[in-house]
């Protein structure tokens, strides 16, 4: 489903106009990131958590050449579904 798909489907279940749902879900996205970015968690009860989770500096191995590499540290977004997510699925 793309963003235009889950706004048409948004806009027809809550009565909404197809643009004030495109907005919506804007305005939500960007607030999750801005909030990500703070470094702290998105919570959203019933369907799942968001976070960042920092991966700490190792080394790796060039496949082509075999050389050794260092990768650095770095923070990459995470997301933990929910229980009632998680039931809904196995259904």
């Amino acid at each position: 489903m793309t963003k235009k798909e889950l706004a048409d489907e948004v806009a027809k279940k809550a009565n909404l106009k197809k643009k004030d749902a495109e907005a919506a879900i804007d305005v939500m996205l960007d607030t999750i990131a801005k909030t990500l970015k703070k470094g702290q968690k998105v919570q959203l009860v019933g369907f799942g958590t968001f976070e960042v989770r920092k991966r700490k500096a190792r080394t790796g191995i060039n496949p082509q050449t075999k050389a050794k590499i260092k990768i650095a540290a770095s923070k990459a977004p995470a997301f933990r579904p929910g229980k009632a997510l998680k039931d809904t699925i196995a259904k």
